[in-house]
Parts: C-alpha cells; sequence; structure tokens
C-alpha cells in the first residue's frame, strides 16, 4: 500500500511504484471513478485502448485479414501505390 499527501491545491503525487505498475507517463490523462463506495483511480489510455479494441474485435476478418502476414503485405502495397 502506498500514501499520498494532499497539497492545499488538492494535488497528490502518485507514488513512482504506482505510475510504473500502471506506465503512466508525464502528460497522461487519469480517471477517478467511484464503484460500491470505493474510489479508483486508473491510466486513461488503458481505458480508451480497451475500448478501441473491443470495437475493432472482428473486423480485420471480416475484410479479409486472416494472418498477419495479410496485414504486412496491405501495408507494403499501400505504400507502394502512395511513393508512385
Amino acid at each position: 500500500m502506498e500514501v499520498a499527501k494532499v497539497t492545499s491545491k488538492g494535488q497528490i503525487t502518485i507514488p513512482r511504484d504506482i505510475r510504473v505498475k500502471m506506465e503512466l507517463k508525464k502528460g497522461d490523462k487519469v480517471l477517478f471513478f467511484e464503484e460500491n463506495g470505493k474510489y479508483f483511480l486508473q491510466n486513461s489510455a488503458s481505458i480508451a485502448l480497451k475500448h478501441f479494441q473491443k470495437s475493432m474485435r472482428g473486423e480485420a476478418e471480416r475484410v479479409g485479414f486472416n494472418s498477419p502476414d495479410d496485414v504486412v503485405n496491405y501495408i507494403k502495397s499501400r505504400r507502394k501505390i502512395r511513393n508512385k
């Protein structure tokens, strides 16, 4: 368990070990939320990534990408067209 002191402006310093575990970097945004009377802190980037991954689930197969090689080949073909 880690402890942080609240300043007169309501600011805290998130302890280093917590920042590392949460992969927080300078300028990152964090979310505070409450569930059943308990308060939580979460890296907003991780939530955005999870929502994006969920919304994209199955899309690669839907457009015909069945392997990582399919994606790589598509990107190479698009680069050739753009560089002409």
